[in-house]
């Protein structure tokens, strides 16, 4: 099979990549390089069923021939990163969206499969308005901010792409997936763009003060990247997972203030924690989610999804990763 990835030289198009190759795949990736690494990729440069395209899912032209020559495509390609939505939200919007929408149309014209990479950023408010019970369902309602809050610019962009994917399955009769990620983790995550675990890793490694936003009680959950990118590729040798979404996670959850603590503790490290508040970070207004932890049912029905690593595991790896760097 010859698979396409959609912002593939990233952290988990990459590793879903050497995923598909170690299974015997063709894979080709397109890239521009935004949030994506060549360093990512280099390694199967010399590989046979690899080859790279630098360039961007908004030239439709390219975009709908790599999309032809394709059996099977994953679109991971999306601007991401708190801190990236913060600082460049017209590049946000239009990259998901706009995007979205090519990748869609060209699968729709070959009829090509396709999974559409979501987030649980939808989810909004959602745990906190239901008192944060309740794990969070597919089927659930959702409730983001005002639209005067750029913090949910992100989280209206990839509605918008479920909103979109699902009419083209029901209209135009696209064999479209739509996975919700719940905090991916593992090598080759950068913490440039606001993401916490390897931004933790890096400071305590550096015995560096690592920094936590807000008061640190706010708690996730957190999914190492072999788990996910084993279930990408399942979801997609499946039949009756068309026109479905379902949520990608793990639901061991684990306080913003307990992972630095275990960070520094794997890490041996002489770290100070400290807080700041999120204004000083993202600037006046910023707003957060208290809690966001997935409801696995429908995956682990689907495909016998089941997370492989808890978080000391995780949290080992990800050590492991920087240290050899």
């Amino acid at each position: 099979m010859k698979y396409l990835i959609t912002g593939g030289a990233g952290f988990i198009g990459s590793n879903l990549a050497d995923q598909l190759i170690e299974n015997g795949h063709k894979v080709v990736v397109i890239d521009d390089l935004s949030t994506g690494r060549l360093e990512n990729i280099n390694h199967l440069s010399d590989n046979d069923n690899f080859e790279y395209h630098v360039a961007n899912i908004m030239n439709y032209g390219l975009l709908e021939y790599l999309v032809e020559q394709a059996d099977i495509v994953y679109h991971l390609a999306a601007a991401v990163g708190v801190r990236l939505i913060m600082e460049n939200p017209v590049e946000t919007i239009i990259t998901n969206v706009r995007g979205t929408e090519n990748v869609l149309e060209a699968c729709s014209k070959h009829n090509k499969k396709v999974l559409i990479a979501s987030t649980s950023e939808v989810y909004g408010k959602l745990q906190e308005l239901n008192g944060g019970i309740d794990l969070l369902n597919e089927e659930d309602d959702w409730m983001l901010g005002p639209t005067s809050k750029r913090r949910w610019a992100y989280a209206a962009s990839k509605s918008l792409d479920e909103f979109l994917s699902l009419a083209y399955y029901d209209e135009k009769k696209l064999p479209v997936v739509i996975v919700r990620l719940f905090n991916t983790v593992g090598p080759r995550q950068r913490s440039r763009y606001g993401m916490v675990l390897p931004n933790f890793v890096k400071r305590a490694l550096l015995n560096e003060k690592i920094t936590v936003h807000g008061d640190g009680e706010q708690t996730r959950s957190f999914t190492y990247i072999d788990d996910v990118t084993w279930a990408l590729t399942e979801l997609m040798e499946r039949e009756g997972v068309f026109g479905q979404i379902y949520n990608l996670g793990n639901g061991e959850e684990i306080s913003i203030n307990e992972l630095a603590e275990l960070v520094k503790e794997k890490a041996d490290s002489k770290s100070e924690i400290v807080h700041i508040p999120y204004e000083e970070v993202y600037g006046p207004g910023f707003e957060d989610m208290q809690r966001r932890t997935p409801d696995i049912t429908k995956i682990q029905e689907a495909i016998g999804y089941e997370p492989q690593y808890n978080i000391n595991e995780i949290v080992e790896r990800v050590i492991k990763y920087y240290r050899t760097r």
